[in-house]
């Protein structure tokens, strides 16, 4: 999401092409950059918790920032676009792909 773009009209489109182009229940990929911070990291991973969710998490070449890849089977895109929404609620600075 573009920082200009607003939120609701981001989600919006987003839940449309996930009717779109996917069958549910079906596996969705999120990924994260979040500035080195064990807090940060553990809180994500935190949202994610109890779903089988599959982590990895890669740090930068400079090791400043913190890319986070979360593979988990949904039921639905308004359950995919509720998590997207917890994270960025929750986890101060980061930044969703």
């Amino acid at each position: 999401m573009s920082e200009t773009q607003n939120p609701n009209e981001f989600y919006d489109k987003l839940k449309t092409q996930l009717y779109d182009t996917t069958v549910w229940p079906a596996e969705y990929l999120y990924k994260f950059i979040v500035k080195s911070d064990p807090k940060k990291i553990a809180e994500i991973e935190g949202i994610f918790n109890n779903l089988g969710a599959v982590i990895k998490t890669q740090p930068s070449k400079n090791g400043k920032y913190t890319s986070i890849s979360i593979s988990v089977k949904l039921k639905d895109p308004e359950t995919v676009i509720e998590k997207y929404k917890e994270v960025t609620e929750n986890v101060e600075g980061v930044i969703s792909l």
